[in-house]
């Protein structure tokens, strides 16, 4: 099913939620809504399924005006991050439950409910659960069956809410395959919350970076990973070091900053922010460098420098520590900073906008996995 969403605004007291969200996802395709707590990413998710009601806007499904259809009649299937299984019932009655409480003309049969719920325990390798209660099911386990549960209505859209949230790491990096060979094999349209940028890169078709109730920007990990559209979605996604810039003719220079890598940008001349990894700075030996090291501590793999200058402050960068460049950088040493790779964004608001208006907001979804 294809989703559309026009001027979507929401309003809880006196906070803008969300303001103008403007979205389409395609049939059959997997979306995933990332950003900070606030952002405003679950309340939409809430709309799409009916739990919540905007104050302005459309949301169209096949064409189908949504807003006039209650919850109930939306069918869709939503998987919360705790589960919500009912603890009274067991795993295959659980799966059950969503086709036995249909209305009664179109509720099946007892016995095409069980194949069905039989159908499902053996696609969602969960067979030898199926007499088990869910206190007696592992995390993991027991998300699988809140996934089957919402597959068992077939639903015409899933909506996941920070599904993996409640797990731990190892757990979540082997569910997320699961996920997405279970979305590949069902041709669901698919939409899911998270503020975890590596899930939403490994598990979705495209990703929408949502903050302050509105879409920041929505490509794929290395559109937005290289090419952050706006400044909040570069800190988002991790380029922490902030560093003043002059720009002149399309070219960057800083104070002991080597900027020769960064490609020329059709950007206004005047002042600009550089926004820049930690891992993406190379501190270079040079004895009149105006930046000096005054700390260094290592990860194993990694060492971790605060630099500073004397009038613009501090900086990190993290270095591979086997390295021969690694033994000069010491304490007190004056250091060259060479930028590999970063985003400039012009100090100018009213330009901030023109520069990331460059960007394609919504690219090609071509993805080869």
């Amino acid at each position: 099913m294809s989703i559309t969403i026009s001027g979507l605004t929401k309003r809880f007291a006196k906070t803008d939620v969300l303001r103008g969200v403007e979205l389409g996802v395609d049939k059959g395709e997997l979306v995933a809504l990332l950003g900070p707590s606030g952002s405003g990413k679950t309340t939409l998710l809430k709309i799409i399924a009916g739990l919540e009601w905007p104050d302005t806007g459309r949301l169209t499904v096949d064409g189908q005006d949504w807003l006039q259809l209650a919850a109930q009649d939306r069918r869709i299937g939503f998987v919360f991050q705790h589960y919500a299984l009912f603890p009274h019932m067991k795993v295959r009655d659980n799966l059950a439950f969503g086709l036995s409480v249909r209305p009664r003309a179109e509720r099946p049969g007892k016995a095409v409910i069980a194949a069905k719920v039989d159908e499902l325990l053996h696609f969602l390798q969960i067979d030898h659960l199926a007499d088990r209660y869910p206190a007696q099911l592992s995390g993991g386990q027991r998300q699988r069956v809140a996934l089957g549960r919402a597959l068992a209505i077939e639903p015409k859209v899933l909506l996941l809410d920070e599904p993996f949230g409640a797990l731990d790491a190892a757990i979540r990096r082997d569910l997320r395959r699961w996920l997405r060979g279970v979305h590949e094999a069902t041709g669901s349209t698919t939409i899911f919350v998270t503020h975890d940028q590596e899930e939403a890169f490994e598990l979705a078709d495209r990703v929408v970076v949502m903050g302050e109730g509105q879409i920041a920007q929505i490509g794929d990990a290395d559109t937005i990973h290289d090419h952050p559209a706006t400044p909040f979605v570069a800190r988002f996604m991790g380029a922490t070091v902030e560093l003043p810039v002059t720009l002149l003719a399309g070219r960057a220079e800083g104070a002991g900053l080597d900027l020769s890598t960064l490609p020329r940008r059709a950007l206004p001349d005047g002042a600009g922010r550089l926004f820049v990894r930690a891992e993406d700075i190379t501190p270079v030996p040079e004895a009149d460098a105006p930046w000096r090291i005054v700390s260094r501590t290592s990860t194993g793999a990694h060492l971790r420098l605060v630099l500073r200058h004397p009038e613009l402050g501090e900086a990190e960068a993290e270095v591979p520590r086997r390295t021969v460049r690694a033994e000069a950088l010491t304490p007190d040493a004056a250091v060259r900073l060479k930028i590999e790779t970063g985003t400039i964004f012009p100090t100018d608001r009213r330009m901030q906008a023109a520069s990331a208006s460059q960007l394609p907001l919504t690219p090609q979804k071509e993805k080869t996995r």
